[in-house]
């Protein structure tokens, strides 16, 4: 294992090491790719928990129930592996696929200031969920929005009017006191 000099902001988080999996050092991944297997297409990760980050180079892995189980080069022991739970998967964003007008990462849309129809601030996105139906951004309130609550609104076509990374903002059709 290496350690990093990869800048944080290069990386983007494709998933985490939950647990060992098996008596020969593999680990169980939980992926937020989708497909869920698309995380093995990634060679080189770079583990990352509580500042510490490592390089390592994966030398199989396959799709188990709802998440994957990883083998590292030169990670060979049960115990060893165990230490590796908790750390969170990254990739540089340099390797990932170019998206189609339109479509984003995740990634792109944290951090974008949420804007009702009448132009008021809801908040930013903190994060994305993943509910089965769609997903559901987490916009919470900051410095400027329209009060203190913390608001999940489905991201689909019909609340998503407009998203313009370039000026941080998404347009969206929702009632304030939603």
């Amino acid at each position: 294992m290496q350690q990093s000099p990869t800048p944080a902001e290069d990386l983007v988080v494709l998933g985490k090491i939950v647990s060992v999996f098996g008596i020969k050092g593999e680990v169980k991944v939980y992926s937020f790719t989708e497909p869920l297997d698309n995380l093995l297409d990634y060679r080189r990760w770079t583990l990352r928990r509580d500042g510490e980050s490592k390089q390592v180079e994966v030398v199989s892995g396959r799709l188990h129930g709802k998440v994957l189980t990883a083998k590292l080069k030169g990670l060979d022991d049960r115990e060893v592996a165990r230490t590796y739970a908790g750390y969170e998967i990254c990739v540089l964003r340099s390797l990932l696929p170019t998206l189609d007008q339109g479509e984003y990462y995740w990634y792109q849309l944290e951090g974008l200031k949420v804007i009702d129809q009448q132009g008021q601030l809801l908040g930013k996105i903190d994060h994305l969920l993943e509910t089965g139906a769609n997903d559901v951004m987490v916009v919470k309130p900051c410095i400027g929005s329209l009060d203190d609550r913390e608001r999940l609104l489905p991201y689909i076509e019909q609340c998503v009017l407009s998203i313009d990374l370039a000026a941080g903002e998404m347009r969206v059709d929702w009632d304030a006191d939603f």
